[in-house]
């Protein structure tokens, strides 16, 4: 896993899109998919989220919500109406998929969008705690933190980050039963060897998108990051042609 960023923003054409990163992570998640778009004249926004993005992981748990991380979604999509744009669409990764998924269900005016290996349907979750715990231990290194700090801080998570994870389900149960909201176009993507998100997850909010055309592709040999791992060709390849049909 990269180092998370900060949030980023590529002005180019009218087309605009709005792409939210994973949980524990940062922008970074979608700085290729980002790049490889932005060479086709679109307008990239990715906001980091609340609490993430510092040297100190007990801040996501402190800082962070999913009613916070809810309101930096729309005050992402604010940022992009100030800049002028009207043709806006949202895409998220993983937990930034749940947030896309909302935006898409609350805000009728959004043009389409779409989650890649997004947990928004539950179905058997796979160990999100110990993904986060490694995830903390590798950004506490990284930062060159103080062993006895680092020891005390990752006791400190162990203990409350199922607190958070508590409070992340039924903001995804709510996502999950609204997504007959949904009428814009939506794109999926899912890496089967997803590791931390169930494959079938996806498939199910394929199935809960009753209202509205659905472009759903799979990864056989792909994780859960297919933003940025062996998939990260084709699925820009997809997304492009996805976007091409919504903004015509």
């Amino acid at each position: 896993m990269q180092a998370p960023t900060t949030s980023f923003y590529f002005e180019h054409g009218p087309k605009a899109i709005i792409l939210m990163h994973a949980f524990a992570s940062g922008p970074v998640d979608v700085r290729l998919l980002a790049r490889r778009l932005e060479r086709s004249d679109y307008s990239i926004y990715a906001p980091l989220l609340t609490g993430h993005g510092t040297p100190d992981f007990k801040d996501i748990i402190l800082q962070g919500s999913p009613e916070i991380w809810w309101q930096d979604t729309q005050k992402a999509i604010d940022f992009m109406r100030s800049k002028g744009f009207t043709q806006i669409s949202i895409f998220g990764i993983s937990l930034g998929g749940i947030f896309a998924a909302r935006a898409l269900e609350m805000t009728p005016d959004l043009v389409g969008g779409g989650s890649f290996g997004s947990p928004i349907v539950r179905k058997r979750q796979f160990s999100v705690h110990q993904t986060f715990m490694q995830m903390a231990k590798a950004n506490y290194l990284r930062y060159k933190t103080d062993p006895v700090i680092m020891a005390d801080n990752l006791q400190w998570l162990d203990d409350h980050i199922d607190d958070l994870l508590a409070q992340i389900s039924p903001f995804s149960a709510t996502v999950a039963k609204d997504l007959p909201k949904i009428h814009q176009p939506y794109f999926i993507g899912q890496g089967l060897k997803d590791e931390i998100v169930n494959p079938q997850s996806s498939q199910l909010v394929k199935d809960q998108l009753v209202n509205t055309h659905v472009t759903y592709h799979e990864y056989p040999d792909a994780s859960h990051m297919i933003t940025v791992n062996s998939a990260h060709q084709q699925l820009e390849a997809d997304l492009s042609n996805f976007l091409t049909k919504l903004y015509e």
